[in-house]
């Protein structure tokens, strides 16, 4: 594992993302780079009683054309939040350990940030000091293109692509006898709590 890694900004991104963050000495978010849709930069999977189910943070419309992602503004047109704080709600209310942080995220997500990658960071902080994580994180200050070093991760870690990762599996609420990977970080942490540091 390289001792620095780059990773996009991500909304409740997957367990891959944090056993990277635990293997790198110094971790750097991307900032600069022009917004793409669809990737977990503003979305998530969670397992509820139906299957997967996708979470999106809205984003307004009219700032999505070569943007930059440190100036993607979140629409609150829409009652996002509610919607999701719902979702999380009812899919993990059986977990062993939605009580000890779900009021944590609701005050997160229900802080009305501006722009996205303010809430991401929000979040990222949070999931991380609930796993008992400690790591320097900091932010690019311009772009640079993909270039194919080992470290950069911006682009490998999208609900379009296979990474290769391989999760272990752990008891879900909704998946007795078949282990869904590729979820987002909540589902583990809250169905190990704190044992989810150790499974990264």
């Amino acid at each position: 594992m390289p001792e620095e890694i780059l990773l996009s900004t991500a909304y409740f991104p997957p367990p891959e993302y944090f056993s990277l963050i635990i293997g790198a000495d110094r971790i750097i978010i991307e900032h600069e780079e022009n917004y793409i849709k669809q990737t977990y930069r503003n979305r998530c999977r969670i397992l509820t009683s139906n299957g997967i189910m996708t979470l999106s943070v809205p984003v307004m419309k009219g700032n999505l054309l070569k943007a930059k992602v440190k100036d993607i503004a979140i629409d609150y047109s829409k009652r996002w939040q509610q919607i999701h704080l719902r979702a999380i709600s009812s899919s993990y209310g059986k977990s062993p350990f939605l009580q000890f942080y779900i009021e944590d995220i609701e005050k997160i997500l229900m802080k009305n940030q501006k722009f996205l990658l303010d809430l991401n960071n929000d979040l990222l902080d949070k999931c991380l000091s609930f796993m008992g994580i400690n790591k320097c994180i900091s932010h690019t200050y311009s772009f640079e293109p993909v270039n194919g070093k080992d470290n950069d991760y911006r682009y490998r870690i999208s609900p379009k692509l296979s990474s290769g990762h391989i999760s272990r599996p752990y008891i879900q609420v909704f998946s007795p006898g078949r282990f869904i990977g590729g979820l987002s970080i909540i589902d583990l942490i809250f169905n190990l709590g704190p044992g989810s540091a150790g499974y990264l």
